[in-house]
């Protein structure tokens, strides 16, 4: 639990996938969301539109859902925070 909380990673969940991506010196975002198409596009769309350039991503799915942990050069603006969470099919979104 204190990894997810402190690092986003997901360990032995019964409904997402095991998602562990070494933490950096960077802003990490994670993403729990429906498993559909285009989601990690428009998730991406939406930070490149706020000029934010990211340093690593790592996305896993696991029946109808999926995560994404995204390792980013400079903080999330919370506009751009809203907008992913925004997106039909996002279920939370979150900068730890």
């Amino acid at each position: 639990m204190r990894d997810f909380l402190e690092n986003g990673n997901i360990r032995h969940s019964v409904n997402f996938p095991d998602v562990i991506l070494p933490r950096g010196e960077s802003v990490r975002l994670g993403i729990a969301n429906r498993n559909v198409p285009n989601m990690v596009g428009q998730i991406t769309v939406a930070l490149a539109e706020a000029n934010l350039n990211i340093i690593d991503l790592l996305n896993k799915s696991r029946g109808d859902y999926a995560y994404t942990l995204i390792d980013l050069e400079s903080p999330v603006p919370a506009e751009t925070l809203e907008r992913i969470r925004a997106i039909e099919g996002v279920l939370s979104a979150r900068v730890t």
